[in-house]
C-alpha cells in the first residue's frame, strides 16, 4: 500500500492548546498542597517542635505565594534579571 506524501496518515497534529493549563494545575494541586501542609504542620505541633513548625509555615506561605499569585514568577524573573544587569 502506497501512501501519498500529504495523506491523512502524515497530517501534522493540531496545535496543542495550553489555555487554562495553569488554572487546571492550580485546581488539581492546590487542595493536595493544602492537605500536605496541614498534615506536616499538625505533626510538628503534636511533637511540640514549635521552631520547626514556624519555619515550615513560613516556607509553605512563600511557596504558596509563588505558585498561586498570578504572574509572580514572571515578575520575579524580571526583577532578578534587572538586578543582575542582564536586561
Amino acid at each position: 500500500m502506497h501512501l501519498a506524501p500529504y495523506s491523512t496518515a502524515y497530517a501534522p497534529a493540531a496545535e496543542l492548546n495550553t489555555e487554562g493549563l495553569a488554572d487546571f494545575l492550580r485546581g488539581f494541586f492546590g487542595p493536595l498542597f493544602l492537605v500536605t501542609v496541614s498534615v506536616v504542620a499538625l505533626f510538628f505541633l503534636f511533637t511540640k517542635e514549635v521552631t520547626r513548625f514556624v519555619q515550615f509555615l513560613v516556607i509553605a506561605i512563600i511557596v504558596g505565594v509563588i505558585f498561586y499569585v498570578p504572574n509572580i514568577i514572571e515578575a520575579l524573573a524580571r526583577a532578578i534579571a534587572s538586578a543582575l544587569g542582564v536586561v
